[in-house]
């Protein structure tokens, strides 16, 4: 009966064992494999570089190598699709701008609910935005510029990058805010845009701190004003739209960090920290400062912060979008 007893109670030890053993296995901390980090558009844009910027120090952090993986189209519908839809175990993380919170207005049809098939990292960056106008546009301010739009409404042309672009967005709500409806003229992104800006076919343009800060300083197209609550450093004599009258005008490129809904919590509190050791990298704020990209406050950086932002912009665009009926499907 003893050596029985005793059988038993080695088995039960060593069948304890494999179980303890096998949960281990099963719940090792994560990472324990190189992360995936989905850009929603082209290689060499400002998205992609942002992530590609990110990417090396979030991965010190992680103690894996995150890649970057581009997959375009849609306007970053199709990759935020494919997110949705991945395994919540935070191995395929998603970052993208604006476009998140105005995809429910501008497509009829949408796989993903923004609010509520994501859990949320923090926000990252903010890429600042400048009304431009042709260099030999007549109006030399912004004063000018409502009065002549106001007498020429026919007449004025609003280049756009294309339905969907974040310059669109930028031209439907200044025609919103000024009670005008000019001539629009989309293009497949807005460096063609900004071309015919400053060759003078166009007459204005709304388009990021990031391509255009180089014209304005030197002269070649005119400026009337930045999307931003503050003026710019890199712009210091440019007055914002909102203290020349457009109160509470703003346009960000902002972006966002996402993962699968139903990631566990303690995954996104690592993907969040190794977000904020990454933007508060010296190398990082120098790269992102030079470009003229803002890193958001500390509060923002979080996943409470996204959500809550992610959701007064929904809130913000959708109206604007719909009285223009400008779906990108």
């Amino acid at each position: 009966m003893k050596l029985r007893q005793s059988l038993f109670a080695g088995f039960y030890a060593i069948a304890t064992l494999g179980f303890i053993a096998g949960n281990a296995l099963a719940a090792d901390p994560y990472p324990n494999k190189p992360v995936t980090l989905v850009v929603p558009f082209a290689a060499g844009g400002p998205t992609d570089a942002v992530a590609r910027l990110i990417a090396v120090p979030m991965g010190k952090e992680l103690g894996q190598t995150v890649i970057v993986e581009n997959t375009v189209g849609a306007g970053g519908t199709i990759a935020a699709t494919r997110v949705a839809r991945s395994a919540p175990d935070g191995y395929m993380i998603f970052i993208h701008h604006m476009g998140m919170a105005t995809a429910p207005a501008l497509y009829k049809k949408l796989n993903f609910d923004p609010m509520k098939d994501f859990e949320y990292i923090g926000q990252v960056v903010d890429v600042p935005m400048v009304l431009l106008g042709r260099k030999n546009f007549p109006p030399n301010n912004f004063k000018e510029l409502e009065t002549y739009i106001k007498a020429n409404k026919d007449k004025v042309t609003l280049a756009n990058a294309g339905p969907g672009a974040v310059s669109q967005l930028c031209g439907l709500l200044f025609m919103s805010r000024e009670g005008v409806e000019l001539t629009t003229v989309p293009y497949k992104g807005t460096g063609p845009a900004l071309t015919d800006l400053l060759g003078g076919q166009v007459d204005l343009l709304c388009d990021q701190t990031t391509q255009t800060v180089p014209y304005i300083k030197d002269g070649l197209v005119k400026a009337y004003g930045v999307t931003t609550p503050k003026r710019l450093p890199a712009l210091p004599n440019i007055p914002t739209l909102d203290e020349q009258g457009l109160k509470g005008f703003e346009v960000k490129v902002w972006h966002g960090m996402y993962v699968s809904k139903g990631t566990p919590p303690a995954v996104v509190n690592k993907i969040n920290k190794a977000l904020n050791v990454a933007l508060n990298d010296p190398e990082v704020k120098a790269r992102l400062a030079e470009s003229n990209i803002e890193i958001v406050s500390p509060a923002k950086r979080t996943p409470k912060g996204l959500q809550e932002h992610l959701e007064a912009e929904i809130n913000k665009w959708g109206p604007v979008i719909r009285k223009a009926g400008a779906y990108a499907d």
